[in-house]
């Protein structure tokens, strides 16, 4: 028996740790596991997978998962991406689990995937609440291990103390995380996966290279290296200009990292909100305390 696992998020918030807490916990029962990430130039917001493969055998694979048994997409805004393309190669009755706050039903996803489970929870809200951060390693690990059904509470509390340690995470964050992870995994329940060995294989890979023409070079061709990627979608908090208490001093505008704030005729910012990816550092630097924060609601 060989589960995979395959977790689609957003640098930053924790999808690397989270296969690693996934694969600790099943350690911890006795299984043999394998976890490993994959990401380019590292970017605050950019796509970002990462694989755990559980089984109680040998674990002869190694690489991408194609084929997995679960999906754990962190960000539901990710689900339209063209890089991440988390439905891609999932096993027929396999588990699409979403990190959505509107508690979506997704018709499109089980219109194109009838033969798979989608589950979903708010799993930000859940952090923001119990952790006070959106970093949600715990508690995709959490809702994973209680998904797949093969990991007890007590040995998915240990893999988040034993790995969030090896983070450096002082005592009360990891303290946090261990309620966080309790109250996702109490929250949802197991899913029998099936053994069938059908898979849609689409050709998903993390990116392709070929050899230029004239520098003998590799070039990045795949979908999403170009401005039709919209970071706005990366947001979880949206700032708000608030332009009665602008002082016009443009801090905000020379900090943006993004260049998402351009100037009005009278020097007060106006936010891209397309490409504003919500890094929230105009939201620190405002000398007038003028930029508010407002979470943000997509309907999928």
């Amino acid at each position: 028996m060989m589960i995979r696992v395959r977790f689609h998020g957003r640098g930053g918030q924790g999808a690397k740790t989270a296969s690693r807490i996934l694969g600790t916990a099943a350690f911890n029962e006795g299984l043999n596991v394998q976890d490993s990430p994959v990401y380019g130039a590292e970017r605050r917001g950019a796509p970002v997978a990462a694989f755990t493969r559980i089984s109680d055998g040998e674990v002869l694979e190694r690489g991408y998962v194609f084929d997995p048994d679960v999906v754990m997409v962190m960000d539901s805004t990710l689900l339209d991406n063209p890089t991440a393309r988390p439905l891609d190669g999932i096993r027929r009755r396999g588990v699409l689990f979403v990190n959505s706050q509107t508690g979506s039903s997704f018709h499109g996803i089980q219109t194109a995937r009838p033969d798979i489970r989608v589950a979903t929870f708010d799993l930000t809200g859940e952090a923001l609440s119990l952790v006070g951060k959106a970093v949600i390693s715990s508690a995709t690990a959490a809702a994973a291990a209680r998904i797949i059904g093969l990991v007890t509470d007590g040995s998915l509390e240990k893999a988040i103390r034993s790995e969030l340690e090896e983070l450096g995470l002082n005592d009360e964050l990891i303290e946090k995380n261990v309620t966080l992870g309790r109250k996702v995994f109490a929250s949802l329940e197991p899913v029998e996966l099936s053994t069938d060995e059908y898979f849609v294989r689409s050709g998903l890979v993390p990116f392709e290279l070929i050899m230029g023409e004239r520098t003998g070079t590799e070039e990045i061709t795949s979908a999403g290296n170009s401005n039709a990627v919209k970071t706005g979608s990366w947001r979880i908090f949206k700032p708000i200009i608030d332009y009665n208490k602008c002082t016009a001093c443009m801090v905000c505008f020379a900090y943006c990292p993004e260049s998402a704030l351009t100037l009005r005729g009278d020097y007060k910012p106006v936010i891209d909100e397309d490409n504003c990816k919500g890094c929230l550092i105009c939201y620190r630097e405002c000398p007038p305390k003028a930029i508010t924060l407002e979470k943000e609601v997509r309907e999928f």
